[in-house]
């Protein structure tokens, strides 16, 4: 039976996926984008290709900051739940751990979508983060090695 002869319509739940990514003094890579009004962290949305979570992760921070990550833990799952004006699904947060000084030096931005980057100290950068994305860093940073999961940003 093919999809198109399924007598309902299978779920589609945009979903997308991100980097916590540390330099060797503890500080985070946060990047502004020129689309929106907040400060986000390198990632975006999946492709419909059969793309995994990590393979997404891994694909955004190249194509936005130009740096390789080959290591990542599961940090947090968040499910957000549709708005009028947002398709909601489901956030994947990997921590990527502390990358070199020299290839946080070479970061090259997606001129298309951010304007700048800094590496703040995670409470710094955490006040530039929109309320969602601050509350999913911030229960990944304080997180104790285990995946958190969440809904809206919040914990069940």
């Amino acid at each position: 039976m093919t999809e198109s002869e399924l007598p309902f319509v299978l779920p589609r739940i945009p979903a997308s996926a991100g980097a916590l990514i540390f330099d060797g003094d503890g500080r985070l890579l946060i990047a502004n984008p020129t689309y929106k009004a907040h400060w986000t962290i390198p990632g975006g949305i999946m492709e419909d290709d059969g793309e995994t979570p990590w393979e997404a992760c891994r694909r955004e921070v190249l194509e936005e900051v130009g740096l390789h990550v080959d290591s990542g833990r599961l940090a947090v799952v968040d499910f957000l739940r549709p708005k009028p004006s947002k398709p909601g699904g489901m956030r994947f947060l990997f921590d990527c751990g502390v990358l070199p000084d020299a290839a946080l030096g070479a970061i090259v931005l997606q001129e298309e979508e951010l304007s700048e980057h800094r590496l703040l100290r995670p409470a710094r950068a955490l006040e530039l983060l929109s309320g969602p994305l601050r509350r999913r860093v911030g229960a990944a940073l304080a997180a104790t090695g285990e995946c958190v999961y969440l809904e809206d940003g919040r914990p069940v």
